[in-house]
C-alpha cells in the first residue's frame, strides 16, 4: 500500500515531525513495515512551467522550429530562452514543461536519463528542451496522445517559471508499506489510520475525522432490505442529483496517483479517495439505471423510490461485472440488487449495467459492511481480488460506514456545484461490537513484558491510540475503540502488545528468562517412530511415504475390505475419499500399484495414526464426558519386486533386523483357526487374533502366507502376502508382502526387553540343511524341532522356500542356516558333524523329510 506524505498532512501536522525517513523508521519499529521511501518529483528538478511567446521556422530543418519560451527569471532575453523543438502540437501562448540546462530527461521516453546542456542544432543554439510527458516520467498523468506530443499545460492556472513539481502538486513523498504487515490491522488500510499511529508514536495532535452531517432530501425515498444479516451487518445509502460526471481536479488526481490509483472520473475518484483515506470501500450506482420500487409522481422527473435488496445469489446465476466479464455465481455469494436485477457482488465489484458513466446525472452512494469470510471466499471463487475485497476480508469497523458516506457526500457537493442530496439516508444496522472493558494492571503488564512500565505510561500509550481508560484502584479498565474491536483487540495480552510496541521494544533489556532446566518427559512413542524410520530407511533400504489419512470406498471394495466400521467425514477434502483410514495397508497398496509400472522394485513404509470409530480412545476435553475414537499409531510396510517369488521373507527379514536393533526379538507364529486357512480372498471368519486390541487388515490376505508377529510371546502385528486374486484385481503385477505393526503395543513391550548378554567368547559354526517336505507343514513347527535337536544349536534361520514346478507332488523345498556354538569351548568338526547329524535324523523321523544332498 502506498501512503502519501502530503495526504497525511491533512490529518496531522507533518511539519512537527522529524524527517520522513525517521517517521518511516519508527513506523517500521512500532506498527507496519515501510519497505521504501520515494520522492516522485526528484526527476523533475530544473524543469519549470514555460510559455511559448514566439515560434519561427528553423532555417536549416523543415521539421524543427525555433521557439522563444518565457520562464520568468531567465538569463537570456529578459526571462526567455531560445529552444529548438520538433513538437507538432506547439503554438504561441501555449504553456509547456521546459527542461532547463541541468535537467535530466529520456529522449523520446526511452533509454537512460540524459542531462541537458546548451547545444547547437543545425546551426541554431538551443538552451533547453520543451518536454513530452513520457520524456520526464509523466506518461501516466496525461492522455496517450500527449505522451508522444509536447505537454500542454494551458488548461491549468500555473505560474510562469514555477518549478513543475510544485505547479503540478508532485512535491510529495511516498511510503510503500508491505500489505502483509497490515493483515490484522484493517484500521491501517487508509491514510487516517496511519496518521493516527504517527500521532501516537510522536505525540502530535490528530485532527478529528468528522465530515458534516448529511441533510436529507425529499425527492425520492430509499429503503434497504437485508435478507442475511450475518453476511451484511450494516448497509447505508443516499441519493444525490444534479451530478455532472467529468475529470477530477488536479489535486484529487495527484492524491490518487500517489496512492497507486488511476483517476477515472470525479464520482469514481471520490469513492476511491474515501477508501484510501479511511479504509472504507464505497460504491456509486447510476440511479436512473436502477429499477424504481415506486414511479415518480411526474414522468421525466426524478422521484418515486428505490429499494436496495441485499440477498444471497442463486446457484448458476450469471452477472456481468464492471470489467465486462460474465461471472457465474453461487448461493454462498452475497449480491446487491434493486429488487429485480443485480447491481453488484457485495464487497468485491459492481455491475456493468449500473455503473456511473458520462451521462449519469443522479447517483446512489453505498457504504456497507460485509462479512469478512464471505467476501474472501467470493473473491477467491471468482478469481477477482479488488481493493474493496482486500479491505472487507480484514473485518472492517461497521461504524465507519457513516463517516465514509458523509465524506463522499461532502466531496460530491464540493466538486459538483449543482449537486444536492435528494433522498433520505437509508441505514440497515444489525452489528454488535464487543468493546470490553478489558481489565489490566501495572503488574500484569510488567510481568509479561519483563520490564517495569509505570501505570501513567500505560494509560498514556493506550489513550494515544484511541482507547478509553478508567482507573479503578490498581486496576485499569480499557474500552476498545470500534476500529480495533473487529477481531483485533479482544484479550488483555493484546493490550500488552499495544503498550510495549509504543513504549519501544528497544527499551526492554535483553536477558535470559529464569526457568527450570529439568528435561521434559520423554515421549517413548515418538522416539520409537523416529528410530524405526531411521532403521528402515538407512539400513534396510525402504522409502518412507506420506499418504492422506483418507480412503476411497471404491479402492477398499476392490481389496474386499468392509467399510461398515469406518468413520466418514462430513466435509471431505477429496470427494472420492470420504472415509478415515482404519489401516495403513490400503493406501500403501495404491502406492505399490502406481510405482510398479515404473520401477522393478518397490519397498515402502509409512508410520501414522489410524482411527477406529467403534472403539473408545482418549477423552475429547477436560470435562471427560465424550471420548474420541481410538487412534493407535501403526507402522505399515509393503515390499514387491520383479522376479521375487517370496517377498514375505524379505519383509520378515527387515522386521527381524529392525527389532534386533531395538534390542528385542520378534517371532512369527501361525494363527490358530478352527477351520484352517482361508482358501478365498475373504479370510476365514473363524480366524481369531490373540491380541483383542488389534484391528489389522485381514481381508484379502494369502491363506498360507501370513503370521502373527510377537515380542515376548505378546502380539504386536501381522505379516503376510496379498491374495493372488486381489493382486490381479487391483493391477499389481508381482507378489506383495504386507506388514502392519501396532507401535503402541511395541512401546509397552520395549520396557520388558531381555537383559543384554555378552558377546560369545567362542566362534560360531554355520551349517546349511535343505530338504523336501510336505507342503502343509509350517516353518514354526520345523524350527522348533530343529532347535531342540541338540544343545549346541544357537539358532535356526529359514532362508529359502521353493514351491513350484519340478517338485514331487504335494512337496515344497526349504533351506535353513543352523548356527552351532558352545559357551565354554571352541567346537571341533566332529562335534558339529554329530550335532548336525542329529538335526538331519530328527527331520527325517519327525517329518519324513527328504534331505537334499
Amino acid at each position: 500500500m502506498k501512503i502519501s506524505y502530503q495526504w497525511l498532512g491533512e490529518h496531522i501536522k507533518t511539519e512537527s515531525l522529524p524527517s520522513p525517513q525517521a517517521v518511516a523508521k519508527q513506523l517500521t519499529f512500532k506498527t507496519v513495515e515501510v519497505e521504501s521511501v520515494t520522492v516522485p518529483g526528484e526527476l523533475l528538478e530544473h524543469i519549470v512551467v514555460g510559455k511559448i511567446v514566439s515560434i519561427e521556422k528553423h532555417p536549416n530543418a523543415d521539421k524543427l522550429k525555433v521557439c522563444k519560451v518565457e520562464i520568468g527569471k531567465g538569463k537570456l532575453e529578459k526571462g526567455s530562452l531560445q529552444i529548438v523543438c520538433g513538437g507538432t502540437n506547439i503554438r504561441e501562448g501555449m504553456k509547456v514543461a521546459l527542461g532547463k540546462i541541468g535537467a535530466k530527461v529520456r529522449w523520446h521516453g526511452q533509454g537512460d536519463l540524459v542531462e541537458l546542456k546548451a547545444t547547437e542544432i543545425r546551426g541554431v543554439k538551443s538552451f533547453g528542451m520543451i518536454c513530452a510527458a513520457d520524456e520526464i516520467g509523466l506518461g501516466e498523468m496525461f492522455a496517450k496522445k500527449e505522451e508522444k506530443e509536447i505537454i500542454d499545460l494551458s488548461k491549468w492556472k500555473l505560474g510562469i517559471g514555477a518549478p513543475l513539481v510544485q505547479a503540478l502538486g508532485l512535491n510529495d513523498i511516498i511510503f510503500d508499506i508491505d500489505n502483509k504487515s497490515l493483515s490484522n490491522r484493517p484500521d491501517l488500510f487508509g491514510h487516517y489510520g496511519i496518521a493516527r499511529e504517527i500521532s501516537a508514536i510522536f505525540n502530535v495532535p490528530l485532527r478529528p475525522y468528522n465530515p458534516p452531517a448529511i441533510k436529507k432530501g425529499k425527492d425520492l425515498k430509499l429503503s434497504v432490505k437485508v435478507t442475511d444479516k450475518r453476511l451484511c451487518p450494516r448497509y447505508m445509502a443516499v441519493a444525490l442529483g444534479g451530478i455532472t460526471v467529468g475529470a477530477s481536479p488536479l489535486w484529487l488526481q495527484n492524491r490518487l496517483r500517489a496512492a497507486g490509483l488511476r483517476p477515472i472520473n470525479n464520482i469514481v475518484d471520490i469513492t476511491n479517495y474515501v477508501m484510501y483515506e479511511i479504509g472504507q470501500p464505497l460504491h456509486a450506482f447510476d440511479a436512473l439505471r436502477l429499477t424504481p420500487s415506486s414511479p415518480p409522481p411526474t414522468r421525466g422527473r426524478m422521484g418515486g423510490g428505490f429499494s436496495i435488496v441485499v440477498r444471497r445469489a442463486k446457484t448458476g446465476e450469471k452477472f456481468v461485472t464492471l470489467d465486462g466479464k460474465e461471472r457465474v455465481l453461487s448461493k454462498d455469494m452475497l449480491m446487491i440488487t434493486d429488487g429485480e436485477k443485480n447491481l453488484a457482488v457485495a464487497g468485491v465489484i459492481g455491475g456493468a449495467e449500473s455503473g456511473v458513466n458520462q451521462s449519469t446525472t443522479s447517483i446512489i452512494f453505498e457504504a456497507a459492511n460485509f462479512d469478512a469470510l464471505s467476501v474472501r471466499k467470493t473473491a477467491a471463487t471468482l478469481g477477482l481480488r479488488t481493493d474493496s475485497s482486500t479491505r472487507f476480508e480484514k473485518s472492517l469497523d461497521p461504524t465507519q460506514t457513516e463517516a465514509a458516506l458523509r465524506r463522499a457526500v461532502e466531496m460530491t457537493l464540493m466538486l459538483c456545484p449543482r449537486a444536492r442530496v435528494i433522498s433520505n439516508i437509508a441505514d440497515a444496522s444489525y452489528y454488535h461490537l464487543d468493546r470490553g472493558p478489558i481489565v489490566i494492571s501495572e503488574d500484569f503488564v510488567s510481568e509479561r513484558v519483563g520490564a517495569l512500565i509505570p501505570k501513567k505510561t500505560i494509560i498514556k500509550r493506550l489513550r494515544s491510540l484511541g482507547f478509553r481508560v478508567k482507573e479503578k484502584g490498581k486496576k485499569i479498565a480499557v474500552t476498545v475503540p470500534t476500529w480495533r474491536a473487529t477481531k483485533d483487540i479482544s484479550i488483555a495480552e493484546d493490550l500488552v502488545e499495544e503498550i510495549v510496541r509504543l513504549h519501544g521494544y528497544e527499551r526492554i533489556s535483553a536477558r535470559f528468562p529464569i526457568f527450570s532446566i529439568t528435561p521434559p518427559p520423554r515421549n517413548s512413542l515418538h522416539r520409537l517412530e523416529r528410530r524405526m524410520k531411521e532403521l528402515l530407511a538407512y539400513e534396510f533400504g525402504y522409502t518412507e511415504t506420506y499418504n492422506y489419512s483418507f480412503e476411497s470406498p471404491e479402492w477398499l471394495a476392490r481389496l474386499d475390505e468392509k467399510t461398515e466400521t469406518h468413520l466418514e467425514l462430513n466435509n471431505p477434502i477429496a470427494k472420492d475419499r470420504p472415509l478415515v483410514r482404519e489401516h495403513m495397508i490400503p493406501n500403501l497398496l495404491m502406492n505399490v500399484e502406481a510405482n510398479l509400472h515404473r520401477f522393478d522394485r518397490v519397498a515402502l513404509f509409512e508410520i501414522g495414526r489410524v482411527f477406529w470409530g467403534k472403539e473408545m480412545g482418549e477423552f475429547a476435553d477436560n470435562k471427560k464426558k465424550e471420548r474420541l475414537p481410538k487412534q493407535p499409531t501403526l507402522l505399515g510396510l509393503v515390499y514387491a519386486a520383479k522376479g521375487e517369488a517370496q517377498p514375505y521373507f524379505q519383509a520378515a527379514e527387515a522386521m527381524k533386523g529392525v527389532f534386533d536393533r531395538l534390542g528385542v526379538g520378534v517371532t512369527f507364529h501361525k494363527i490358530a483357526s478352527s477351520r484352517g486357512a482361508c482358501p478365498a480372498p475373504q479370510i476365514n471368519p473363524d480366524t481369531k487374533l490373540e491380541n483383542k486390541n488389534q484391528k489389522q487388515l485381514w481381508c484379502g490376505i494369502h491363506p498360507h502366507r501370513f503370521a502373527e508377529m510377537r515380542i515376548n510371546d505378546k502380539p504386536i502385528g501381522l505379516i503376510g502376502e496379498l491374495h493372488p486374486e486381489l493382486q490381479e484385481r487391483v493391477g499389481i503385477p508381482y507378489r506383495v508382502a504386507m506388514v502392519e505393526v501396532n507401535l503402541n503395543d511395541v512401546v509397552s513391550l520395549l520396557t520388558e526387553r531381555a537383559r543384554y548378554q555378552p558377546v560369545p567368547k567362542y566362534p560360531d559354526v554355520t551349517r546349511d540343511v535343505a530338504f523336501f517336505i510336505d507342503r502343509d507343514i509350517q516353518h514354526a513347527t520345523i524350527a522348533e524341532k530343529i532347535q531342540r535337536a541338540d544343545p549346541l544349536i544357537a539358532s535356526a534361520e529359514l532362508f529359502d522356500v521353493f514351491d513350484g514346478k519340478n517338485l514331487p507332488a504335494g512337496k515344497k523345498s526349504m533351506a535353513y542356516h543352523i548356527v552351532y556354538r558352545s559357551p565354554d569351548r571352541t567346537l571341533t568338526a566332529e562335534e558339529v558333524n554329530l550335532a548336525h547329524g542329529r538335526v538331519v535324523a530328527r527331520l527325517e523321523k519327525e517329518f519324513g523329510a527328504d534331505i537334499r544332498k
